[in-house]
């Protein structure tokens, strides 16, 4: 049963709920795609504070576990003959990232991001293949990260502003790094929306 913790003569202040037992084994015993769905159907049926308490939730999870460590750049691709092909290490990184600019950690997303552009110099890969279509994905994250970090400064929580800074800069090296060595090859540059995102943005 839902346990409540409340004093009789206090009734200004919230109550402390726990999940009961019957929900919290639904909870330890649905599938993923399950928990989405109830998720999504709960958010969406809410009121807008409660959007804001899940991704407050969603966000301190994230900065207690390893997300925000930058992961190892072995594994991202795989070459195959003289062509590179992603990795299964990639598709992990970009589930990080994903996670973070979604809950609003987007200079945490961005150095994740930074690490798989800057992976990628030195590679070669076919113009029409896997490979091209997971860069343009790629691309399409660090736009959406940068405007994560837009939100996340705009809501006042970047508590070190020269270290976001810094991650923008990085950033801006490891596209620059990029597009002069798809140029040295002949090859299409795979970041084009990410470098417009982030030249034309004043931090």
């Amino acid at each position: 049963m839902p346990s409540v913790t409340h004093s009789i003569h206090e009734t200004n202040v919230p109550s402390i709920c726990h999940v009961n037992l019957m929900m919290d084994c639904f909870l330890a015993n649905a599938n993923i795609n399950d928990l989405r769905a109830v998720v999504r159907a709960t958010l969406a049926t809410s009121p807008p504070t409660t959007t804001s308490v899940f991704v407050t939730a969603a966000r301190k999870r994230l900065e207690r576990s390893s997300a925000t460590k930058v992961p190892s750049p072995i594994g991202l691709f795989n070459i195959q003959g003289e062509t590179a092909v992603p990795g299964k290490a990639l598709n992990d990184a970009l589930i990080q990232a994903r996670s973070l600019y979604g809950v609003g950690m987007g200079f945490a997303s961005l150095r994740c991001l930074t690490m798989i552009v800057g992976a990628t110099v030195g590679l070669r890969w076919e113009e029409d293949g896997e490979m091209a279509d997971t860069l343009a994905a790629v691309d399409a994250d660090v736009s959406q990260a940068i405007q994560s970090c837009k939100e996340e400064v705009a809501a006042n929580r970047v508590t070190d502003l020269a270290a976001a800074k810094a991650v923008v800069a990085s950033l801006e090296k490891a596209l620059d790094d990029s597009y002069h060595d798809t140029q040295s090859w002949g090859g299409e540059y795979p970041f084009e929306k990410g470098s417009i995102s982030v030249r034309y943005w004043s931090l």
